[in-house]
């Protein structure tokens, strides 16, 4: 269990350690390595975007100068995702246009490069932020998920934000219980499980 760490704002040369904290975590929560035959596809989606467009809130978790976990989000989703759509998903539907499903999970994020599909609108109108965390597995104990968590509720709050929201993997059911003791309630179950908490 690691005790000394510090949680700081994420910073563009954070981005090699968000593409690999995404990949190690992306198999519900375990390493996904395997499943990915570009090392940077998760990250491509869930996590260095948010850190280049939304990086007021954007943060890393640093130990002993390593970064071994990430907290990030959006505060108004609906813009984030026209942002996205003229400044993100050109240029790597260009990169990957010649690309081919190879791995096991590569045909569902080229899919959702190609076509992203916008957050229900049963989300976005009463929480309209949303995030992603990932922790490593060394610091998956002793807090800090719940203090990064609170670190970017407060980020969150001091914006003005009303309500945010989040997805859990079918396959990753059991950390919603994590999520529930951090205030989240279940809002709805379809490709994924998704919580929200107002604010």
């Amino acid at each position: 269990m690691v005790n000394q760490g510090v949680i700081r704002p994420a910073t563009e040369s954070d981005y090699p350690a968000l593409y690999r904290i995404c990949l190690e975590t992306a198999n519900a929560g375990k390493d996904a390595s395997h499943c990915y035959s570009d090392p940077e596809y998760p990250g491509q989606r869930f996590a260095v975007p948010y850190a280049r467009f939304a990086p007021d809130f954007a943060f890393v978790l640093e130990v002993d100068g390593e970064v071994m976990g990430y907290v990030v989000a959006t505060p108004d989703t609906v813009a984030f995702e026209a942002q996205l759509a003229r400044d993100w998903w050109p240029r790597l539907q260009e990169k990957y246009r010649d690309r081919t499903p190879v791995a096991p999970y590569d045909s569902k994020i080229l899919d959702s490069i190609r076509q992203p599909e916008p957050a229900a609108q049963a989300l976005v109108t009463q929480w309209p932020a949303h995030l992603h965390i990932n922790l490593l597995p060394p610091v998956q104990a002793g807090g800090w998920g719940r203090r990064m968590i609170e670190h970017e509720l407060a980020a969150l709050r001091n914006a003005g934000v009303r309500g945010v929201h989040l997805g859990v993997s079918l396959q990753n059911e059991q950390v919603c219980a994590f999520y529930q003791r951090l205030g989240f309630s279940h809002i709805l179950r379809s490709n994924a499980i998704y919580m929200g908490q107002l604010l």
